[in-house]
């Protein structure tokens, strides 16, 4: 069955759409950007004829390389450390079904910059030391927002008061 031509109320015949394979699906969603393997089951789960069709896919594209938790969690961290701290990284990366120790190693080159990236952060949207407890607690509150612990938040904000 077509669609009508709103001009003359004519059907308009559409030419017969070709289903996308599962494998087709996979590959373009990895085509446009990393995804973990549980992002990926999620996105795939509703084209997939059965859940063994599609753990064999993954168990496919990750024995080639194509899919890795370990490369996607290391693109996500490079690509939010400039934004956010360790913390709020890590739990976007549970969210998305990475492994614990994935996690961990992708975060470990990020430890040794997490203060100089909370300062550089703090620097770009206040700039100056607080002026009061309520400007205090307004800025602690934006870095824990932004994923930041107590003590790389009380050393921006002691080395703002220097």
């Amino acid at each position: 069955m077509g669609r009508r031509n709103p001009g003359t109320g004519d059907e308009i015949r559409m030419p017969p759409q070709t289903e996308k394979s599962l494998r087709n699906r996979a590959i373009d969603a990895l085509a446009r950007r990393e995804h973990s393997r549980h992002e990926l089951a999620r996105k795939l789960a509703l084209y997939a004829e059965n859940p063994d069709q599609l753990n064999d896919l993954l168990d496919d594209l990750q024995a080639r390389g194509w899919l890795s938790d370990a490369r996607y969690a290391a693109q996500m961290a490079n690509a939010r450390q400039n934004r956010y701290g360790s913390r709020k990284i890590a739990f976007e990366l549970r969210e998305k079904g990475v492994d614990e120790s994935l996690i961990n190693a992708a975060l470990d080159s990020l430890q040794g910059t997490e203060l100089e990236r909370a300062r550089a952060i703090w620097r770009k949207k206040f700039g100056q030391a607080p002026a009061s407890e309520q400007e205090k607690a307004k800025q602690i509150r934006f870095l824990q927002s932004r994923g930041f612990g107590w003590e790389v938040i009380g050393r921006v904000l002691k080395l703002a008061d220097d």
